[in-house]
């Protein structure tokens, strides 16, 4: 849609004004002519809600003042980081691969014989010493120790566990994150 060429010419006749303001807001003169520019196309495209007989010019103003403030609150949140240095600091291993291993440890920690389990959890989560996991369970030493073993043992096979490199991240995910 053209606009008719009194609206254009106002328009055109804005411009100066506008970009006097947008430099005002923004302190740079590139970033002013961006805003103008959109501020311009903005209006453009809702000349329909313009209202002939009103005041062109703060319709204009506000809409580019609006659209500075918009920006602004946008770029707040956003980090510079032209050479990537800060980025490349911020790698982390995704959370939802922690999770689903959790949830698989604890499915086929559920999956093992009580008293596998009571002696793994005595001594590989509460911290419990073997002696201490015996008196607690009413056994004897080697048979704790025993316990502890088959239930690794078994833990690791339910989980495909081979060696220290299958726990953690995967291949592809260590990879990305070392970039």
């Amino acid at each position: 849609m053209t606009p008719e060429p009194d609206l254009r010419e106002a328009l055109l006749a804005a411009v100066p004004g506008l970009r006097a303001f947008a430099i005002s807001l923004s302190g740079q003169v590139d970033r002013a002519d961006d805003l103008v520019q959109d501020t311009l196309l903005r209006a453009l495209s809702n000349l329909h809600r313009f209202e002939p007989g009103t005041n062109l010019n703060a319709w204009l103003f506000t809409i580019l003042r609006n659209l500075f403030h918009s920006e602004y609150r946008k770029r707040r949140r956003e980090v510079e980081d032209p050479d990537g240095s800060f980025a490349s600091r911020l790698k982390i291993q995704p959370e939802q691969g922690s999770h689903l291993d959790f949830e698989d440890f604890r499915e086929a920690l559920s999956q093992l014989p009580s008293d596998q389990r009571e002696a793994l959890l005595l001594v590989g989560a509460s911290g419990f010493s073997y002696e201490e996991a015996a008196s607690i369970c009413g056994c004897a030493i080697g048979t704790i120790k025993s316990r502890v073993n088959r239930a690794r043992l078994r833990l690791a096979a339910t989980l495909n566990v081979d060696d220290m490199d299958d726990l953690g991240p995967d291949s592809m995910t260590r990879a990305a994150l070392q970039g």
